[in-house]
């Protein structure tokens, strides 16, 4: 049992080092943003975040319905 737990730190501390070498050994160095819009490719896909995508949806079928009353 105490051998499995050993073992198990030893795996996090690991992944942990793996995870922090930018911030380590950089200067200034920092975590990149995992934000959608902080992301050059899913930009250049037109990919935005969810909130962004659902007040897009929510404009446009206020427009709609605004055009449809109007008809």
């Amino acid at each position: 049992m105490m051998e499995t737990f050993i073992l198990c730190m030893l795996i996090i501390a690991i992944a942990v080092a793996l995870l922090c070498v930018k911030v380590i050994l950089l200067k200034d160095g920092t975590f990149s943003s995992q934000h959608v819009k902080d992301n050059p490719g899913l930009r250049k896909r037109r990919i935005h975040c969810v909130m962004e995508q659902d007040a897009e949806a929510r404009s446009a079928y206020a427009r709609r319905v605004d055009k449809d009353k109007k008809n």
